[in-house]
């Protein structure tokens, strides 16, 4: 598939999600887990901070909110969310918080711009995952920390029945990665980790019959390690999520 074809069917997928607001937060909102990410990352005085793929600025609001005396940029494809982000931060008079849009692919910061960058839940949706991990390498500083929070395939999922089953939403998801994965993705830009630690998230999607098909396929084994349940109109599933802090350089 193009890239931008790709990136598009993200943008919408995401403009719909934010619109219905309620529901989206509802899969997505874990308030330990936010501050589990919070307590990570060491934040000084005059940092500059990018919250990348920061959708309804999950993480940019509360990194603003607790280091007013930093300034955090929300980076996004999604034009509408970030509108309502923006009208939200002038509204409570968080002058430290800015959210920009772009392509999708090139991020429109110079080289060497940023302390520190965080992303959660987002870096699956990205359909050049090397090129990404490029820009994230050539605008954080030497000894910058970059840190992300992504779902990953359970160990003996062979044939990836969760990335299928995220695709059934049609929101551009390209696939999880294993821990592995993300360390060795890491090295080619010279990230190199820190610390990493797991958690695990717990969501309903809208049942239809498109899942079903898809879980008569599966092996029982793969089905229980997600704990996938058929709860009255939604369907249940848990994902591991690798939570990784990397730092740019020795």
């Amino acid at each position: 598939m193009d890239h931008r074809i790709s990136i598009e069917k993200t943008k919408q997928g995401f403009e719909e999600s934010f619109r219905q607001g309620s529901y989206y937060n509802r899969q997505t909102r874990d308030d330990k887990h936010l501050e589990s990410i919070l307590s990570c990352i060491q934040v000084e005085p005059g940092m500059k901070i990018l919250d990348l793929g920061t959708g309804s600025g999950y993480l940019a609001f509360p990194f603003a909110e607790k280091y007013k005396q930093v300034e955090v940029v929300g980076l996004d494809i999604v034009e509408k969310a970030l509108e309502e982000n923006r009208r939200k931060a002038e509204k409570e008079g968080m002058d430290n918080l800015h959210f920009v849009t772009y392509d999708g692919m090139k991020f429109p910061f110079e080289d060497n711009s940023f302390d520190v960058i965080v992303s959660r839940y987002a870096l699956h949706h990205f359909p050049v995952i090397h090129d990404t991990f490029a820009e994230i390498g050539r605008v954080l500083k030497e000894k910058g920390v970059f840190f992300l929070a992504d779902p990953s395939p359970n160990d003996d999922d062979e044939k990836r029945f969760v990335d299928a089953f995220m695709q059934m939403k049609k929101d551009g998801h390209i696939q999880f990665y294993t821990k592995e994965e993300w360390i060795e993705i890491g090295k080619s830009v010279n990230l190199k980790l820190v610390e990493n630690y797991d958690t695990r998230i717990r969501f309903p999607r809208k049942m239809d019959e498109r899942y079903e098909e898809l879980l008569n396929k599966q092996k029982k084994t793969v089905i229980q390690g997600y704990e996938v349940a058929i709860i009255e109109d939604e369907i249940w599933i848990t994902e591991n999520v690798n939570n990784i802090l990397f730092v740019k350089g020795s």
